[in-house]
């Protein structure tokens, strides 16, 4: 008897309009994260419970409807604002870089490419409109986990290697000129500074492939364009191409 009057208690006071949601914020004011909330809301559990009860409120649903339609959402918070509201916290990615696909291809036809996070995550397309700068300004050429054709919400492959390589490529910049693209391939890494010129090395030996070419500056000119290619992969060695000339040793 007990449990069916505490039961009818708590059906009584889950209606009462005193506990009911009213007022729904989305701290980044997006309205369309309130709607999916409203919507989710409707109704009653079993008939009976409102959903809209600040005591029940549906957050899995709305935290899944969200990050269903919004990839560039990374995690959503939904906390309480009183007791007749609640506030939406959605914690959006920040773009790393840009991924342009496999390889560079034709240079006079623009390329589609793509925001990724840290994580190595594809959440949306580069819009020439758009005002969003992603932390590094070089496009990275790489494969995608699985066979997807589709990169929107797919994954980079090898992303735990990611930070060394774009380490690597900002430390280029102190020998003259910045990084363009870099491309992996297998092992091994290209990065094509904005000079032309392309430098080689070993996926996870950018310490030792920076020291030789530091150790090599002096016979390096990487800012004019007139190397075709620097060559680090061999331990002791740099290898470089002038511009219609033979390879040498340095």
């Amino acid at each position: 008897m007990l449990t069916v009057a505490a039961c009818g208690g708590l059906i009584w006071l889950t209606n009462q309009p005193s506990v009911r949601v009213s007022t729904i914020r989305v701290s980044n004011g997006t309205e369309a994260f309130a709607e999916f909330a409203r919507t989710a809301m409707q109704g009653k559990y079993l008939g009976l419970i409102p959903r809209d009860s600040i005591f029940f409120v549906p957050e899995h649903a709305i935290r899944v409807r969200i990050l269903d339609t919004h990839p560039e959402i990374a995690a959503v918070s939904i906390s309480r604002d009183g007791m007749t509201g609640i506030l939406i916290t959605p914690n959006v990615r920040v773009p790393v870089a840009r991924w342009c696909g496999l390889k560079k291809t034709i240079e006079s036809v623009p390329e589609y490419c793509y925001f990724f996070d840290s994580s190595g995550f594809i959440y949306a397309a580069v819009d020439a409109a758009s005002s969003t700068q992603p932390l590094n300004s070089f496009a990275l050429y790489t494969s995608l986990e699985g066979a997807t054709e589709e990169p929107l919400r797919a994954t980079l492959k090898n992303t735990s290697a990611l930070p060394q390589v774009f380490d690597f490529a900002r430390q280029l910049l102190t020998l003259g000129s910045p990084v363009a693209s870099i491309t992996i391939h297998d092992d091994e890494v290209d990065c094509v500074l904005a000079s032309g010129t392309r430098i080689t090395y070993v996926r996870g030996r950018e310490e030792k492939s920076f020291a030789a070419l530091v150790s090599a500056k002096q016979n390096l000119n990487l800012t004019d364009g007139s190397l075709e290619y620097v060559d680090v992969r061999f331990d002791g060695k740099v290898y470089l191409k002038r511009k219609e000339k033979e390879a040498v040793q340095l």
